[in-house]
């Protein structure tokens, strides 16, 4: 399964959004996602899927869940149309490769992806398995099992029908996830990392379903889009600033919040 090296630049302006567990979300939700998504096709210089983009996703030989073919579909279409779409891999479907690479045409990583996304320094993770103390099983149960080899080769041998209603049998707890410090600890691991690296502008992470955007240090700033199984929200990103908008269907919606780039350090004379 080969995997895509290097940071590509990620032009403005640039659509992130995430956590929205087609497959088990409602019928609206992944109406209003095939809505936006067919937007940005001629909107967005670039998107950023920022994981659990399915409830379950898996690649057989040559079967993949039938759940969400639209919206492969329009997918596929932003990057027939020269869209640059980044997908990172959630605690939901880290198991995406050849097909979404190959066949739709998505530059699906694993882990964070660091580069320049519209002129902001970047660094983009989903944010499972972050927090010390509350994840500490979750990131052995990753270890051991959900991102094993051996276990992910095994998990191949079982048909696809039962594969799927094990998988989606096991994740309700996770699917309706909402922290119980409310993205608080999220956010610290933001903080931490935006002050140690002090040449990172932008920081992005998903998985608490609580929308975020909040200048955390001299220059960085911490953005999470939110959940769009539980409102459509996203984040919109250009050279100069970065908007948490809600999407309403015929429009991009007022901005909910907004931070502009720093383009110099702080005290500094122009």
């Amino acid at each position: 399964m080969p995997v895509p090296s290097g940071p590509a630049a990620l032009p403005e302006p640039c659509y992130v959004f995430g956590d929205s567990h087609l497959g088990f979300a409602p019928r609206e939700v992944e109406a209003n996602l095939l809505a936006y998504l067919r937007y940005l096709r001629t909107h967005a210089g670039s998107v950023v899927i920022n994981g659990d983009l399915f409830e379950f996703w898996f690649e057989w030989r040559s079967v993949v869940p039938r759940s969400s073919v639209r919206v492969l579909a329009a997918l596929a279409d932003l990057a027939d149309a020269g869209v640059p779409v980044l997908m990172i891999a959630g605690n939901h479907d880290c198991w995406g490769g050849d097909v979404l690479r190959d066949d739709i045409g998505v530059d699906f990583r694993f882990g964070p992806w660091t580069g320049p996304l519209a002129g902001w320094a970047t660094r983009i993770e989903h944010g499972d398995g972050l927090r010390r103390t509350e994840d500490r099983g979750y990131r052995a149960l990753r270890r051991l099992v959900l991102r094993n080899p051996v276990a992910v080769r095994a998990f191949r041998w079982v048909h696809p029908d039962l594969a799927i209603r094990l998988a989606s049998a096991s994740s309700t707890t996770s699917r309706t996830y909402v922290p119980r410090d409310g993205g608080r600890g999220l956010r610290a691991i933001a903080a931490g990392q935006l002050a140690a690296d002090p040449t990172l502008e932008l920081l992005l992470l998903g998985h608490s379903h609580v929308p975020a955007l909040e200048r955390l240090s001299a220059r960085g700033v911490y953005g999470n889009a939110g959940s769009w199984l539980d409102a459509p929200t996203f984040l919109r990103v250009t050279g100069g600033r970065v908007v948490l908008r809600h999407w309403l269907g015929s429009s991009e919606g007022p901005d909910l919040d907004a931070i502009d780039r720093l383009t110099q350090e702080p005290g500094s004379q122009a």
